[in-house]
């Protein structure tokens, strides 16, 4: 079972890459871009996420507001803060090799029999949560 959640690991990587390539951005950017695929973050909740520097965020920002991927708004109750949200254009840029990979899954899921979407639902809960503690854990330690 294991093994196969690493090959799925390793196999969605390797679309990460493609994706990033064929949009010609990072994998940094890519990791921005699906960070606010949920919704709008504040800078400091998006660099949070991705465990970089106020100034390396506000670049990387910078770097997708002009590529035209994402855009910057007023935070509707915090006047310090601005909101990072996708732009209109970066749905219609979506490559049809992803939407063909979201309606595959899509497929997949809706064939799981009822009586076991409840328990692959909760691994998948669950090994969400221990990536998140590991990452936790690592960016807590020093480096060496």
């Amino acid at each position: 079972m294991t093994a196969r959640l690493q090959r799925f690991g390793l196999a969605r990587d390797q679309l990460r890459s493609a994706l990033a390539s064929s949009a010609g951005i990072s994998p940094a950017d890519l990791d921005a871009l699906e960070h606010l695929e949920a919704g709008p973050l504040t800078q400091r909740q998006l660099g949070d996420r991705l465990a970089l520097t106020s100034g390396a965020i506000t670049m990387l920002v910078d770097r997708l507001e002009r590529g035209g991927w994402v855009r910057r708004r007023p935070h509707p109750t915090d006047r310090r803060s601005v909101l990072v949200e996708l732009s209109p254009q970066a749905a219609e840029r979506t490559p049809a090799a992803l939407a063909g990979f979201h309606a595959r899954i899509t497929q997949l899921a809706a064939g799981v029999p009822e009586p076991h979407r409840q328990v692959i639902a909760g691994f998948l809960d669950e090994a969400a949560a221990a990536a998140a503690e590991a990452a936790s854990r690592l960016r807590r330690r020093p480096p060496g």
